[in-house]
């Protein structure tokens, strides 16, 4: 890398491109001297890399908006060039909706305003077109109050930009700052409370009192005007401007142009309920609310920082993470060297958690925040491994209220991340949760954390490293592999179904086709034997085949998984093949979802078949004590709709090619018409029509193009034929996932009159004969410490948070919906309110 790029890179950090020196002032006019002189040289190449450093970099905005004014005092073209960028970049930004980019450009503009580079007039102006843009979209007759969210994030980035610049606003355009002001305060007064519930961490909220009343806006807007009221004072951002004041007030201003807001979808006409409600979760999946604070640590843990360097600090390490998501190093290294003068571990940790945990999606998988994690544990050694074990404890002591999608993602980052530093953990501190009821969610969560680790490592050495904690065996899965039940034993004679099971495995050997197998099944089993027998010998034999591995399970479903076609045509019999399945593996949860799952990638079984295995009895009673069938079902309902968007991006793909196809048909067409009526001389004489061979050719071309276009237009009528079958489906398959969920809650759930909250189910004190009877063990019959909870509530309370968590997860397939599941599902006479209160919750949107 040049060495110019290097130092726009490295400003502001300890490394040997600026020698010893720490200082910004000395920094930044290193860099100058270097950066003035290559402008001269490929000013083309400075620009968009600067620009780049200063987007993707946004911690050191301040140093490259002091070295853009130091520029500016040289070379006015160039920056007025960079500011022309600005501007057009952050009208892209606006017409694509790129939250990331709007805000970071409009903190980058306050902050060329401090550099003496940004007239401030021309930022008041932007300022005020964002405001206004927000304050017309939640006006009831002149805007749309459904995309509040858009009308929102523009307020929070002129908010979010002011510690960057409100000092200088304050003291250069008083008046016009304070319009703002104004302003953003009418904005408040007209705008809807946003109540978020359904994405909250915990069930009783996870935050304080003192904020439980307010959105991140009103939060926001309270620590601006703190932060106003101390004098701009704060600690988090760095203002190397300072050292050059005296140098940047001869610099040149430049304006900002007039930008234009994009507009929000009109309101719907019909003032269906329904459809608003469908905005309102599109403006809000477009416009997401970044961070939910997770506060997690007690007060005295942190050190005495403001609310709003709080807040700088929150989006510097987000930024940090969005930007530099494919270099996990960096990431880390950035992360651990904010330029803050106070130490933020346990700040950094609550703000990794929260997006772990975050509702209803965090923006990368837990697999990258698992990767930085592990990355600043290595980096901070002294200091973030246990302020990252001390997040963990508190976590735990609250995963009975944590929401239950949250918790399966920290189920998943906790063993993920014990298997990186080789699965140490004092797991003696919760070796009490052996006391503990089975369906207790702190004794669940260890369950599931150790049942993990087994499918990340082999069952001794999660064996091996509970030592301190043996008796936390008793929650390790089964160590016994297949439960494989035509097994011979010594001395004693072949069963007749043993034999069959025997003989199947003789025929899978020699490999016989499928054809071959289903047609001696079909003569030699099913008449004889029946229709049970049969597929218990027919799965038993065929799995056991493919249990060695997963590549032997793939082998043998591809080869023998039309026998399973055809021997379980429609749901019910499938139900029964899934049973047979669960069976077989039933000492391990993880092959049987595999099995489940490729069976549905060959189609065969449907998602319709799984839902109902779901909700059957075998599995109803393991929904508050094991993750499996949750599990099961989440796959089905994944593949349904990885495969419904797999088919809109080929069909958006095939839609581009039918224009490019249809271009060229005109094209090839124009150039045949073209040849024909040019008047040519035959023999002397004038002939209509060009040289015949290239006429020839050009009808050739034609006649191509047409065979391309038409191909390509069958393609997607089949395409979209597909897609409109698989919506379809989809309705079914959702009428029947909310049906099930309804039968299985109706039947358990306490008497309306009484529990009609989730705090209500919690406050129910079981009878003593009841929680007597509940308090023992049923597999080994020991006595168990009482629960906050009993059996029976706990199961509402898993099975409603399931509920929840897959509702938000696929609104965006419900919507479309939703007027059908109303009038089928939502508006019975008999349907509980902590059923409708689950279903709102997640849609944000109330249910009649």
């Amino acid at each position: 890398m040049s060495n110019w790029k290097t130092l726009l890179l490295r400003i502001g950090e300890k490394g040997p491109e600026y020698g010893t020196s720490s200082d910004y002032k000395d920094h930044i006019e290193t860099c100058f001297g270097v950066i003035r002189r290559e402008i001269e040289r490929s000013g083309d190449q400075v620009l968009p890399f600067l620009l780049q450093c200063a987007e993707q970099l946004p911690h050191k905005i301040p140093l490259y908006g002091t070295l853009i004014g130091l520029l500016n005092l040289e070379n006015e073209n160039f920056v007025r060039k960079l500011v022309e960028s600005v501007q057009a970049d952050f009208q892209v930004a606006l017409d694509s909706g790129n939250c990331n980019s709007i805000r970071i450009l409009l903190r980058f503009m306050t902050s060329l305003l401090c550099s003496k580079v940004i007239q401030p007039a021309s930022l008041i102006v932007l300022f005020e077109t964002l405001l206004s843009s927000a304050a017309t979209t939640v006006d009831e007759e002149k805007g749309n109050p459904s995309w509040q969210a858009q009308a929102d994030f523009y307020v929070i980035c002129i908010l979010s930009s002011l510690p960057w610049g409100g000092a200088e606003l304050a003291e250069q355009v008083p008046e016009e700052i304070e319009r703002v002001v104004v302003g953003i305060q009418a904005y408040l007064s007209i705008r809807k409370h946003s109540s978020t519930s359904g994405l909250n961490f915990f069930h009783n909220g996870e935050i304080d009192s003192s904020l439980a009343d307010k959105d991140f806006v009103e939060d926001l807007w309270d620590r601006i005007q703190s932060l106003a009221s101390n004098g701009w004072k704060l600690d988090s951002v760095p203002r190397p401007h300072l050292s050059f004041e005296a140098q940047l007030v001869a610099g040149k201003f430049h304006e900002i142009g007039p930008i234009k807001c994009m507009e929000q979808p009109s309101p719907p006409t019909d003032l269906s309920r329904a459809y608003s409600g469908k905005q309102k979760h599109d403006a809000l999946m477009r416009y997401p609310q970044r961070i939910r604070r997770l506060n997690i640590f007690p007060a005295n843990k942190m050190e005495d920082v403001q609310p709003i360097d709080r807040f700088v600090v929150e989006e510097y390490l987000l930024d940090v993470l969005f930007y530099l998501n494919g270099c996990r190093k960096e990431c880390a290294s950035y992360m651990a060297n904010l330029p803050v003068p106070f130490r933020y571990e346990y700040l950094m940790a609550e703000t990794l958690f929260s997006q772990i945990l975050l509702l209803p999606q965090p923006p990368f998988k837990t697999l990258y925040y698992t990767l930085v994690i592990m990355d600043l544990c290595k980096a901070l050694p002294g200091a973030f491994p246990a302020v990252v074990a001390g997040a963990v404890r508190a976590l735990f002591e609250k995963i009975s209220d944590l929401d239950m999608e949250s918790r399966t993602r920290l189920i998943l980052w906790f063993s993920h991340h014990l298997s990186n530093f080789q699965f140490i953990w004092p797991w003696e501190e919760w070796a009490y949760v052996l006391d503990l009821p089975k369906w207790a969610p702190k004794r669940v969560f260890v369950q599931e954390v150790l049942q993990r680790e087994v499918r990340l490592s082999y069952w001794d050495k999660i064996k091996q490293s509970i030592e301190s904690a043996s008796a936390l065996e008793e929650l390790l899965p089964a160590k016994a592999g297949s439960n494989y039940i035509y097994a011979l034993e010594e001395g004693k004679e072949k069963t007749e179904e043993q034999q069959l099971s025997a003989e199947l495995n003789r025929k899978v050997k020699e490999k016989q086709s499928a054809r071959d197998m289903m047609v001696w099944i079909e003569e030699a089993i099913y008449p004889v034997h029946g229709f049970k027998v049969t597929l218990t010998v027919v799965v038993q034999s065929l799995l056991d085949i493919g249990s060695k591995s997963f590549t032997h399970l793939v082998t043998v479903l591809e080869r023998y998984g039309q026998v399973f076609a055809k021997l379980c045509p429609d749901n019910d019999k499938q139900m029964m093949l899934l049973s047979q399945v669960s069976t077989y593996w039933k000492n391990n949860v993880q092959m049987t979802a595999v099995a489940i799952d490729r069976m549905m990638g060959y189609r065969l079984v449907s998602n319709q078949a799984i839902v109902r295995w779901v909700f059957s009895p075998e599995n109803v009673d393991q929904f508050h004590v094991s993750d499996q069938p949750w599990e099961i079902l989440g796959n089905a309902l994944n593949k349904t709709y990885n495969r419904i968007s797999d088919l809109r991006k080929e069909i958006s793909n095939i839609t581009k090619n039918v224009l490019v196809a249809e271009k060229a048909l005109a094209n090839a067409r124009a150039e045949l018409e073209a040849a024909e009526s040019k008047l040519s001389l035959v023999e002397g004489e004038p002939v209509l029509g060009d040289n015949p061979a290239k006429v020839k050719r050009l009808k050739s071309t034609v006649e191509k193009a047409e065979e391309a276009e038409l191909s390509l237009r069958e393609s997607l009528e089949a395409k979209q034929a597909l897609l409109n079958r698989a919506l379809s489906e989809t309705e079914v398959l959702l009428l029947l996932l909310f049906q099930s969920f309804l039968g299985v809650l109706k039947e358990r759930l306490p008497d309306p009159t009484k529990v009609r909250s989730i705090h209500d189910l919690k406050s129910i004190v079981a009878e003593d004969d009841k929680s007597s009877a509940m308090d023992v063990d049923s597999e080994n019959g020991n006595p168990k410490k009482s629960c906050e909870v009993g059996e029976r509530e706990q199961w509402c309370l898993s099975t409603l948070g399931y509920l929840t968590a897959f509702t938000r997860q696929y609104a965006n397939e419900i919507w479309p919906h939703m007027k059908k599941l109303e009038t089928e599902v939502f508006s019975g006479e008999d349907v509980h309110p902590l059923f409708l209160q689950a279903i709102s919750s997640a849609l944000q949107f109330p249910l009649q």
